[in-house]
């Protein structure tokens, strides 16, 4: 099967180019406040090190807006400024360098007050993320209707705000706490609209419930062509927000990272560790720069020596030793004191 996307405008963040063909774009969020330079800097890093490509970071007041210039000078992934209810704080954070600025229309909806930021993004020639959630959506009509519609409408009428000051450098997000909301709102307004879509759904609870809830909203956004840039919101260190997100694209076959770890489940017939070797092994490989092979680590001889023949390297596991394979073909056994040493040297050959 293959995923036909929808094709958008192109947006750049910093280095990175946004819709169009361009490759699905992972963010996330730093969690601690702009003005802890030292500590913003040090998730930074760590995101940067996982996978992310664009980092957003709350601007509270002016103290997060002048960090956010020193913040800057000392990463070169593109950021991000998160602004709610002050206007003046976007200003603040374009003056700093920002790549981009989110704006709340929840919040942040006076005409005199868009323009000025409109503005400064024309000025600074960065991009502006219109973003919506559940949580602040305004109600722009007074008769009941559904989330999603509330906010679709919402969003239009805040983009032809900005459109009306010739400006058109926009990215989209409409997130939804859950995920039948997140989704119909998403489908609705990528026929209306041709500005890249951001994916999320906000508030989604504990971590895996979380990522339970992301991976069926995105992923069913992203099998229909939908989505050009994705974060996995969790009450959790941003750090695992990353790898489920290049865990959803990986298993939709829009991203490749590395290697891809395929191991049974387990019962009764497996005779191994197999839960703590598949735990080492991802964890060993995760930070490591290799290929995007299939490595398949089996526990028994029922479906084991098939899925192993599938993947380009792979050990079927019996009682105390394995057989280990590569492109198809059984190559020698391997005990299973010492397989993660072989699979190692075997997948840095």
């Amino acid at each position: 099967m293959i995923i036909n996307r929808s094709i958008k405008k192109v947006i750049k963040v910093g280095n990175i180019a946004i819709g169009g063909k361009n490759p699905v774009v992972i963010q996330s969020m730093v969690k601690a406040e702009a003005a802890d330079v030292s500590r913003v800097l040090k998730q930074i890093t760590e995101l940067s090190n996982a996978g992310c490509q664009i980092v957003r970071l709350a601007i509270k007041d002016t103290g997060d807006a002048c960090a956010f210039k020193r913040i800057k000078k000392q990463t070169s992934l593109p950021l991000v400024a998160d602004i709610h209810f002050d206007y003046r704080l976007a200003l603040m954070a374009v003056d700093c360098g920002a790549d981009k600025i989110r704006l709340n229309p929840g919040n942040i909806y006076k005409k005199k007050e868009i323009k000025e930021v409109v503005s400064a993004l024309k000025s600074a020639k960065i991009p502006l993320r219109i973003g919506l959630n559940s949580g602040s959506v305004r109600d722009f009509s007074s008769r009941k209707i559904g989330m999603p519609d509330k906010l679709v409408k919402s969003a239009l009428a805040y983009i032809k705000i900005v459109e009306d000051f010739k400006f058109r450098d926009i990215i989209i997000s409409l997130k939804a706490s859950n995920v039948l909301d997140t989704v119909l709102a998403y489908r609705k307004i990528a026929k209306l609209c041709d500005y890249p879509l951001h994916l999320g759904v906000t508030a989604t609870g504990a971590p895996y419930s979380g990522a339970i809830k992301s991976s069926i909203a995105l992923g069913a956004l992203l099998l229909e062509g939908i989505g050009d840039t994705i974060r996995v919101s969790l009450t959790d260190n941003p750090v695992q927000e990353v790898y489920a997100a290049k865990a959803i694209l990986e298993a939709l076959r829009l991203r490749k990272f590395g290697p891809e770890i395929i191991s049974c489940p387990t019962c009764g017939r497996c005779e191994v560790n197999l839960v703590k070797l598949v735990s080492d092994f991802e964890k060993e490989v995760s930070s490591l720069k290799l290929k995007p092979i299939k490595v398949a680590l089996m526990g028994c001889v029922v479906n084991g020596p098939g899925e192993a023949k599938e993947a380009d390297i792979g050990i079927a596991f019996g009682k105390k030793d394995g057989l280990l394979f590569k492109n198809g073909k059984a190559v020698r056994k391997v005990p299973f004191s010492g397989c993660r040493d072989i699979l190692m040297k075997e997948l840095k050959k």
